[in-house]
């Protein structure tokens, strides 16, 4: 069943890899992610508030181009500026822009976002940051970056995951239940210390840089193996991950687990279940720099009556549906 129901409120780096076999296994787990979440990043793309259709995009940390290739399907007069610090992923990301007869509307950089100096992005129209922003060492610095490359009326959109994605129902392995809840708690400070950012709320980090926060998203997704047949092989990618990880953190009688789950030989391999499903929650921020006239124009809108005002819950509810049609349900957004 494929649900993204309302929410109040895998690894995805692009900081310098440790080696070029730790890439290769990112680059699995993006392109993963991108089957299993295809349609909900359109959704996302419809609904953000942009004043026309961009030109000029920038995806940041665009990995092996998810983002990317969705944002030219959906804006066919754009080109798409994709940066990210690897290489490899860069090169897939070309790879397939060839293959698919794109390869003229993309240009791709290699940067480190954590340095002091990024080349000139240009004046892009849309800035797209999907779980990359959390990996950053100095966010607050790539923010104002991102805020003084903006051209006018150019729109900032902040993608983030609440943490690990889920697939095991609770009482996996039938013995002792909860492995992956025990992965996730051991591995949590580790994850902590190295992305202390993942989980924020980047509202005030967005308004501290200089931005005004349009509209904010929040989907709380869960899709079982039966509809996607990408989950499977996305789970086993990410447990794999979490054993390498929790190879000294974890006890002997879960690495045992682990492994039983992971041995596509067995007959309880993780490819073999039927009850897996995905759950995940990933937040949306839509920002753009101030301008002096929408705000005068929000100020003489918090003077009006409810009924009058376009911000309104009502008036929002009525617009989400408006663009998002019926993939509206499951989606808790502010405008």
């Amino acid at each position: 069943m494929r649900t993204t129901t309302p929410h109040q409120h895998s690894p995805h780096a692009h900081g310098p890899t440790a080696h070029p076999h730790a890439d290769a296994i990112q680059a699995q787990v993006l392109d993963l992610d991108a089957k299993v979440m295809a349609d909900h990043v359109d959704a996302v793309i419809e609904w953000m508030p942009v004043h026309s259709a961009p030109t000029r995009i920038v995806d940041l940390g665009a990995g092996t181009g998810a983002g990317t290739f969705a944002l030219l399907h959906a804006f066919p007069d754009a080109v798409v500026t994709a940066v990210d610090s690897s290489a490899e992923h860069l090169e897939l990301l070309r790879d397939r822009a060839r293959r698919d007869g794109l390869d003229d509307r993309i240009r791709t950089l290699q940067v480190d976002l954590d340095a002091a100096d990024w080349p000139d992005l240009g004046r892009p129209d849309l800035v797209w940051a999907s779980a990359s922003m959390h990996h950053l060492a100095d966010p607050d610095r790539a923010l104002r970056t991102v805020r003084d490359a903006l051209g006018d009326k150019g729109l900032l959109v902040v993608l983030e995951l609440s943490g690990l994605p889920r697939f095991l129902s609770p009482d996996t392995p039938e013995g002792p239940p909860g492995l992956e809840k025990r992965c996730h708690a051991a591995l949590e400070p580790s994850a902590s210390a190295r992305m202390p950012h993942r989980g924020s709320d980047w509202a005030p980090k967005l308004t501290a840089a200089g931005l005004e926060v349009a509209a904010h998203l929040a989907l709380d997704i869960a899709i079982d193996s039966t509809e996607n047949e990408a989950i499977g092989p996305y789970a086993l990618a990410a447990l794999t991950g979490l054993r390498r990880a929790g190879a000294e953190l974890l006890p002997a009688e879960d690495l045992a687990a682990l492994d039983e789950l992971l041995d596509t030989t067995s007959p309880h391999s993780i490819l073999s279940r039927s009850d897996l499903t995905l759950r995940t929650t990933r937040f949306v921020w839509a920002a753009r720099r101030p301008d002096t006239d929408e705000a005068d124009e929000a100020d003489e809108a918090d003077e009006a009556d409810e009924a009058d005002d376009p911000f309104s819950p009502a008036a929002e509810a009525a617009n989400c549906e408006r663009v998002l049609g019926s993939r509206r349900h499951g989606l808790d957004s502010t405008v």
